[in-house]
């Protein structure tokens, strides 16, 4: 009896079951390479790519609502990546994280304008 390739380059005969731990192989095909399988679709990067745009812009422009929009498309688009929905759950991460910087950005020179007005005593008239 030999086996489905033996040391010496012999095939098993078409039709007999290879010995027990032994690769079954068919006569006549090749080993499955690329191409096989279901194909995968393409993941949709949308919503991740224009969160982080619009968290970039916040940060260049220094504009609060920017931040905000940037903060809860990226949290859109991460719970979308999470779910399986779409990709991109990195870049939607980033727009969060970049996002949340230009809010805290604001937020801060918001506050040294309001803590200068009160030490100084500002008067707008």
């Amino acid at each position: 009896m030999t086996y489905p390739q033996d040391p010496y380059g012999q095939q098993q005969p078409y039709g007999q079951q290879p010995p027990y731990g032994q690769p079954y192989q068919q006569p006549g095909y090749g080993q499955p390479g690329y191409g096989y399988g279901p194909a995968m679709p393409p993941q949709d990067q949308g919503l991740a790519i224009a969160a982080l745009v619009v968290s970039i812009a916040s940060l260049v422009v220094c504009t609060g609502l920017l931040s905000v929009i940037g903060v809860i498309m990226g949290h859109i688009a991460h719970s979308k990546a999470k779910r399986g929905e779409a990709g991109g759950q990195g870049m939607a991460l980033a727009a969060i994280i970049i996002g949340y910087i230009g809010v805290a950005i604001i937020v801060g020179l918001v506050l040294v304008f309001v803590i200068v007005g009160i030490a100084t005593d500002w008067d707008f008239d």
